[in-house]
């Protein structure tokens, strides 16, 4: 074990944003690694070959995680500098204890006792659940113990509120009964959704990196896109969408593939804060990708009881146009400043990329086949952890190679990696048993509904904020679980496809990691590329803008995510070229330059469209495209005969 440890020094490129002071001396890292490692194999092997009641398998998955948690982050910010203490350790202990009261006192409860709790019982339930909101807040900060310790209160003092926020009221007792003795608060829904399909492609990501496949990623986007005008950005595109449709978290994709794609588009002249924003733009997209979607794919396909391969053709379309507004005004950004792309000497050769490594995309390819052919996440989760593993001795290239010390690495990692998701899903149960307790889920929406008096353009306006603070700081399962239990039903009561009405609000959930002022994605990458957090979180908004369109786009027309009556082939294309109209116009209206800049008349000419579009009605769609297409047109002739050098008055650019 010991050997395995100097592992995590030699390889400085898996080092997470967690300081390696917090266990630096050995048997400090001993002890994380050790804890780390059997989390990782109790995972792997409880969703295998295992039969474990879902009760005892999320408790000791809970256990393992809330004691990893208080090694790994510390109380403060100013001790996080400092090696994890005495204090830190007895904490560990008390959370795992207290959490793993429930192995005895479940079955003692509910089988000895016949559901009769005790005092006792409801001692440990009170020291695991502020031992579970300390370790989320070490993990994630303050914002989900606040909002889970207000609606405990809520629950409580329910009598006091007027209208539809009143209700009868829980006495302690039960409200401490029911998050922690039974399987609708801690142990529940949220925490089965981390140890199981969260955790299982937590690790495939982590060994997906330890065998070099995030280079091997990195090599094929430098190869195919660093040639071109703004080539390192769209690399950065390229890698934060592949690995963050893994990792489900915005924060933890920026501080991976950031560390690389940052200092590679500051090389080639793009501004700090814009290589900030991009990153931060493109790993938030990560969290919408398919087929993983951060695992809230699986998520979606059980809450909303239709098939996996549902999800994912939904995600194509809204994908496609968020990337591509991205890669436009990246492309944008890089002819006014009249950048370059990288020279071809430092450019990675595909067939020599390819011949070396090129098996690691195998992994990839047979976890695709598996999710779409019909098997379970868990299964195919698994069989791409064993097919990395056995690929990694096949290739040409022997770095590739999972030796023992690697094997250790990566469980590490991906241990490691699962730990504030987890934090988060255990607590949010307590809030989801709170909803179903209180009714606030229907008082919310009866209240949205009042506030828009039926008009649905509100109501979405509203829920768009709802979904943005629910959200803040979240990964991609926890943010999609709160806001598809509280806000997701007021869309569906208002006729919205049930599909569009899930995207609708896990989309803004997942934008709330770039919207300021709370933007944790943006603040991240603003202290890679050494820029002013704020000016970059403001940056990366206006790169996502059109990001924030396609919801309402789906809203009002769900064949965007392959929804609705007429939901045919031509109808498809047809949503996709108006679709792809607006996000185009919006993106060039935003940058203020084209292929030249935009004079004020050419910026209405561009405005216009986008209105225009919006609307089914066959004129209002033929005028647009005839003011969109003219609006082009003028931007074509003035290039070629007004020159094709930019102003220099636009330089410094928008971003």
């Amino acid at each position: 074990m010991a050997n395995s440890n100097t592992n995590l020094d030699s390889n400085q490129r898996t080092e997470n944003i967690q300081t390696p002071e917090r266990y630096s001396s050995t048997w400090r890292k001993i002890l994380v690694v050790s804890v780390a490692v059997i989390l990782a194999v109790f995972a792997i092997v409880s969703n295998s070959f295992l039969n474990m009641q879902e009760i005892y398998r999320n408790s000791v998955f809970l256990m393992l995680s809330s004691f990893l948690t208080f090694l790994l982050y510390p109380s403060s910010k100013k001790n996080e500098n400092s090696p994890f203490s005495i204090v830190d350790i007895v904490l560990a202990l008390g959370s795992a204890i207290a959490i793993g009261y429930i192995l005895y006192g479940y079955s003692n409860i509910h089988i000895d006792r016949l559901s009769q709790a005790v005092t006792i019982n409801y001692i440990f339930a009170t020291i695991a659940i502020v031992f579970l909101l300390e370790a989320t807040r070490r993990a994630l900060g303050w914002f989900i113990p606040i909002l889970i310790i207000l609606a405990m209160v809520y629950s409580i003092v329910g009598p006091y509120f007027s209208g539809v926020f009143g209700h009868a009221g829980f006495s302690i007792e039960r409200l401490l009964y029911r998050v922690y003795m039974t399987t609708e608060g801690i142990f529940g829904m949220t925490l089965s959704i981390a140890a199981t399909y969260i955790v299982i492609f937590i690790i495939l990501g982590a060994f997906l990196s330890v065998s070099g496949a995030s280079k091997l990623f990195n090599d094929l986007a430098l190869a195919f896109a660093g040639r071109y005008s703004g080539g390192p950005a769209q690399v950065s595109v390229l890698t934060s969408a592949l690995t963050g449709s893994l990792s489900g978290s915005a924060v933890a994709n920026v501080a991976t593939t950031g560390t690389f794609t940052i200092p590679l588009m500051k090389s080639v002249g793009f501004r700090s804060r814009f290589a900030g924003a991009v990153e931060a733009t493109a790993s938030t997209g990560g969290m919408m990708m398919p087929p993983i979607m951060g695992a809230a794919a699986f998520i979606m396909a059980g809450f909303l009881g239709v098939p996996y391969s549902v999800i994912v053709l939904a995600a194509i379309i809204p994908t496609f146009l968020y990337f591509g507004a991205l890669i436009l005004a990246i492309n944008i950004e890089s002819r006014k400043q009249g950048l370059k792309g990288i020279s071809k000497e430092s450019i990675p050769q595909v067939f020599k990329v390819l011949k070396e490594r090129g098996l690691l995309l195998l992994p990839l390819i047979i976890v695709v086949y598996f999710l779409l052919s019909g098997r379970t996440p868990l299964f195919a989760g698994f069989v791409g952890i064993i097919s990395i593993i056995i690929v990694s001795w096949l290739t040409l290239d022997p770095s590739t190679r999972i030796t023992p010390r690697k094997l250790i690495q990566g469980l590490y990692e991906g241990a490691k990696g699962t730990v504030q998701v987890t934090m988060a899903c255990a607590s949010i149960g307590i809030m989801i048993a709170v909803i179903s307790m209180t009714g606030l889920g229907e008082a919310i929406s009866t209240n949205i509904l009042a506030i828009s008096s039926g008009n649905l353009l509100i109501a979405l306006f509203l829920v768009m904020l709802t979904c943005i603070v629910l959200s803040l700081g979240l990964p991609s399962t926890a943010l999609y679980i709160i806001v598809s239990v509280t806000v997701a039903p007021v869309l569906i009561d208002m006729g919205i496809n049930d599909v569009a009405a899930h995207f609708f609000v896990f989309w803004f959930g997942v934008l709330s990691s770039i919207t300021p002022p709370v933007a944790l994605a943006s603040y991240t990458a603003s202290g890679i590329a050494k820029s002013d957090a704020m000016q970059t979180s403001w940056s990366a908004l206006r790169l996502a803008l059109p990001g924030f369109i396609i919801p309402f786009l789906i809203a009002f027309n769900p064949a965007i995510v392959m929804q609705g009556s007429n939901n045919n082939f031509l109808d498809i294309i047809l949503t996709l070229l108006l679709a792809s109209s607006i996000v185009f116009a919006l993106t060039i209206v935003l940058a203020k330059y084209f292929l030249k800049p935009l004079l004020w008349w050419e910026q209405l000419l561009f405005v216009f469209p986008i209105i225009l579009l919006l609307f089914t009605n066959v004129f209002t769609i033929m005028l647009g495209v005839l003011l969109l297409g003219g609006a082009v047109a003028i931007q074509i002739y003035r290039y070629h005969y007004q020159g094709r050098s930019y102003d220099t008055a636009f330089k410094k650019g928008d971003y």
